[in-house]
């Protein structure tokens, strides 16, 4: 869904200018969330590098497969606090149930 050829299209209720943020954000709360899910026992330093890491080359690929899409800075931070959120999401949940 990140590397979708960008379409910006007005006629819809639900499209505001930051939606791609928003977007973002979502994709990699679930990422990070389903990371951990994954590799419970993993440090949060190697967690954050990955998740880091994938951020970028998704920003890279974007500017370079030339579908519309263009390398935001403010995405990668978006994609940063996304997986944060999904980080501590998971934490919680786990302290809480088991």
């Amino acid at each position: 869904m990140l590397l979708k050829p960008g379409e910006e299209n007005q006629e819809y209720w639900f499209m505001f200018d930051g939606l791609d943020k928003v977007l973002h954000f979502s994709i990699f709360a679930m990422l990070g969330f389903c990371f951990m899910a994954a590799f419970p026992k993993i440090k949060f330093s190697y967690f954050f590098q990955i998740i880091l890491i994938y951020a970028f080359l998704t920003e890279i690929l974007q500017e370079e497969m030339g579908l519309g899409r263009s390398m935001e800075t403010l995405d990668v931070v978006a994609d940063t606090i996304g997986c944060l959120i999904g980080y501590y999401i998971y934490k919680l949940l786990i302290k809480r149930f088991f």
